[in-house]
């Protein structure tokens, strides 16, 4: 009885150790520069490219940002596109923790850093790192790594850390190189599509004329969910020459969402999707499920694994999919496809959306302040719960002892 009674008091000092820790939160980069004016415009341009949801899913980072003035020498510099002025939000962003008193400790004298525009694949035959050095007047020093870049960027001050988790500093001017503002254009869809191994999928939207439909979506935004070309062909996938054409158009508009979603960006979906065939009703709408780097896109018939991104081209952003996406609207009656080896893998604990009364009606899940907070406050509670379950199961079990 007394060594029972030992190891409830050392369960409970545990338990409430754990109740008394914050509630794990992670980054929400845009909600913590809204309480510095100066980096206004920077901010913006973070929400804008959804370069915001790549920091966030970070665990660690330094944000090298930049007040309104040089800000605005950027887009100029881009030309005010907004593919290449991710491309260069991107860069100021290392996968790294750095801190002035760190800096300043640096055996190296030019210190190589990555950064995210590596991690974005925009970097092909371009280096792609930033260097970090103290200048001999001691000023902290960012250049790009490329050959020709100049320490022309100082850093201003220190704005917020958070030790090995994020450091956001301000520097005095863009770092820049030549050729980062190169972007592929997505102007021609189709060829586009055909390079990636989508023929099919390309010849079906031009005969069919959804194509114009994607072309008239593009300036507001965009995300094309290309199926490759074996996908017609694996088992189970409707013969869509047979399809009636008011079918068949509804199916190719099911691979559109007419919002600008790169895969990091789907990643933070926790709901579902309206597509370009999504009806007020809430018809033809997809689910997103996220395990580890995984992105797998969830109709209610079948599960499609977003392969890869052909193109990012702010706002237009085009990924290739293994399957077709067959709305549960149009087959309903079809088989369920079978589990692939990560679906068969033990599902993880619950979340609390699981556990939560019916969502409103789903809509384009934006890169907004309010909706990280949203998912940070559920995620508390429901560690709180389960602490507070664990707590209740052991002073029971004392008692019945």
């Amino acid at each position: 009885m007394a060594a029972a009674a030992q190891r409830l008091v050392a369960a409970v000092v545990v338990l409430v150790a754990c109740l008394a820790l914050p509630a794990a939160r992670g980054l929400n980069i845009t909600a913590m520069l809204n309480g510095y004016p100066d980096y206004k415009m920077f901010n913006k341009y973070l929400s804008e490219t959804k370069v915001c949801d790549e920091i966030n899913a970070r665990e660690s980072i330094t944000l090298l940002v930049l007040g309104d003035g040089p800000m605005s020498t950027l887009v100029l510099d881009a030309d005010q596109s907004l593919a290449g002025i991710k491309n260069a939000l991107r860069l100021h962003a290392i996968l790294d923790y750095f801190d002035p008193k760190k800096i300043r400790g640096l055996p190296d004298a030019d210190t190589m850093t990555d950064t995210l525009y590596q991690a974005g694949g925009d970097a092909a035959g371009k280096m792609g790192n930033v260097k970090i050095s103290t200048l001999d007047t001691g000023k902290i020093a960012f250049a790009s790594a490329n050959p020709g870049g100049k320490y022309e960027a100082t850093m201003v001050k220190a704005i917020k850390q958070m030790p090995y988790k994020l450091s956001i500093m301000e520097i005095s001017a863009p770092i820049e190189f030549d050729g980062l503002f190169d972007t592929p254009s997505a102007t021609n869809l189709t060829r586009l599509l055909e390079k990636a191994g989508c023929k099919r999928f390309a010849s079906l939207i031009t005969s069919t004329g959804v194509l114009k439909t994607f072309e008239d979506a593009m300036d507001k935004g965009l995300t094309l969910f290309a199926p490759n070309d074996d996908a017609f062909d694996a088992k189970g996938a409707p013969d869509v020459k047979k399809m009636p054409s008011a079918d068949l158009v509804t199916l190719l508009k099911y691979h559109a969402l007419p919002s600008y979603n790169p895969k990091p960006t789907l990643k933070t979906v926790s709901r579902a999707m309206r597509t370009l065939a999504s009806t007020a009703s809430g018809k033809y709408n997809i689910t997103v499920d996220t395990r580890g780097d995984a992105v797998t896109l969830n109709t209610g018939v079948d599960k499609s694994r977003v392969a890869a991104t052909v193109i990012d081209d702010t706002p237009v952003c085009v990924l290739t999919v293994d399957n077709l996406l067959m709305p549960v609207e149009l087959f309903g009656d079809a088989p369920a496809a079978a589990p692939s080896p990560d679906d068969a893998a033990p599902a993880p604990s619950p979340s609390v959306a699981d556990a939560s009364p019916p969502a409103p009606p789903p809509a384009d899940a934006p890169s907004k302040p309010a909706d990280h907070k949203e998912m940070k406050a559920s995620s508390a509670v429901a560690l709180r719960s389960v602490v507070l379950g664990a707590l209740a199961t052991a002073v029971c079990s004392f008692v019945l002892l």
